[in-house]
């Protein structure tokens, strides 16, 4: 499948839902140029609190994630994201897919609480899905998004 994929996760703790630090993690970008590089391909982006929301990133070839299913439809691609089934909340009423033209593009926003993990301190994650049907210019992402589907939900 032609499919470009970036995969934005920002993660933290309890220490930056408020005040100056959650201004902090809260101006951490949702999206990235892409590389110079050849559809297919996934771009992942990691900022953590623990590195001060400073990008790791990583470039790969297809297969793609589990995270995000794709099926090629009458020339149109199918885009899926998958939740996390260890993350809260729990979301039984999920978005239909998204179909996407050659060219076009979408982002997808998905947030989780998880718990009893990092030696028994919880933390939050924000993923981001960026992914457009077909080769597109380095700064596509960098736009507002013609597509969006939002499946934040709060995580107290």
């Amino acid at each position: 499948m032609d499919a470009v994929v970036q995969w934005v996760h920002t993660s933290w703790t309890k220490r930056s839902r408020g005040g100056a630090e959650a201004a902090r993690r809260n101006a951490v970008p949702v999206s990235f140029a892409l590389p110079a590089r050849t559809a297919p391909f996934v771009q992942e982006i990691v900022l953590t609190e623990a590195d001060g929301f400073a990008p790791r990133e990583g470039v790969t070839r297809p297969p793609y994630r589990s995270e995000v299913r794709l099926k090629q439809v009458d020339g149109r691609l199918q885009v899926e994201l998958v939740a996390a089934d260890w993350g809260v909340p729990r979301r039984h009423r999920r978005p239909p897919t998204v179909l996407l033209a050659r060219g076009e593009w979408l982002r997808w926003h998905i947030n989780y609480r998880f718990t009893g993990m990092n030696g028994g301190a919880g933390f939050y994650r924000l993923d981001t899905l960026n992914l457009a049907h077909g080769a597109v210019p380095a700064d596509t992402f960098l736009a507002e998004p013609p597509r969006f589907v939002d499946e934040r939900a709060h995580i107290w």
